[in-house]
């Protein structure tokens, strides 16, 4: 049974671009803060061009190995397993690493062919060189927010790809995604995209990230479901935001008077 394709509503050329980059044999390069809609943009163009996705959560961990393959052993002895990019370059469909820079440096090697014009996935324990067909597209992204020296893109890797910049649509905009994804009615939706503002206008106040819209969709459908208003906010919007006790109240002092308003 084929998947329902994953709601997503355009914010300005993005799926333009995408498509262009993918007709052209082009990688692509999507930066934006958390929760922003980058993973569900890249599940959204998988599913409207009909390729296969291989998402990868990058991670401190991630090789090289994880992402081409390995030999395993088992009771019938020793076989090789791809891994997710070769099955995606094998299956011309679509390799997402998504948080890119939280992978190890020793996976650019492995990008770098992939990413230029030679389009190729050298796969040393096996010895194979495997051309990437026509429909292969890789796509990493990644949270300028938490960039560092130690951790940021390498000049030589960003220049490989076609970069899109995500944000956190406009209100109007926000409170349709909201809306629909929760399935609450506009009013209730705008009430949390408003919040959703007033939140993200204290990033500077010792807060590392700011609501994102996932978290707005998440606090929306507590509220549907018929969790208190202040209780979902708590759960949705102020704890995963802090570990600090004081700053949860700060943000829940912002939710009381914002709802008292409303």
């Amino acid at each position: 049974m084929p998947h329902a394709q994953p709601y997503y509503q355009q914010i300005a050329h993005e799926e333009e671009l995408f498509l262009q980059a993918w007709k052209h044999r082009l990688p692509a390069l999507i930066k934006g803060p958390t929760g922003c809609g980058k993973t569900r943009f890249v599940q959204y163009m998988a599913h409207t061009l009909n390729l296969p996705l291989y998402t990868v959560a990058c991670h401190d961990d991630l090789s090289a190995t994880d992402l081409v393959g390995r030999h395993l052993i088992g009771a019938d002895g020793t076989w090789w397993q791809d891994g997710p990019l070769t099955r995606a370059v094998r299956e011309g469909g679509i390799c997402y690493l998504d948080e890119v820079v939280e992978a190890r440096q020793d996976t650019t090697v492995v990008l770098h062919p992939l990413a230029d014009d030679r389009r190729e996935l050298f796969i040393e324990r096996t010895g194979e060189t495997l051309q990437a067909p026509d429909s292969f597209m890789l796509v990493v992204s990644y949270n300028p927010g938490y960039q560092n020296l130690l951790k940021g893109m390498k000049p030589s890797t960003r220049q490989r790809f076609v970069a899109m910049r995500f944000d956190y649509p406009s209100a109007e905009q926000e409170t349709q995604i909201v809306a629909t994804e929760a399935g609450i009615d506009e009013r209730q939706a705008a009430q949390l995209v408003r919040l959703g503002g007033a939140i993200r206008r204290l990033e500077n106040h010792d807060l590392e990230e700011v609501a994102s819209t996932r978290l707005l969709i998440f606090a929306a459908r507590l509220i549907k479901a018929g969790v208190p208003v202040q209780q979902a906010c708590m759960a949705c919007l102020a704890e995963p935001l802090s570990d600090d006790l004081q700053t949860v109240h700060a943000l829940m002092d912002v939710v009381n008077v914002h709802f008292s308003q409303d």
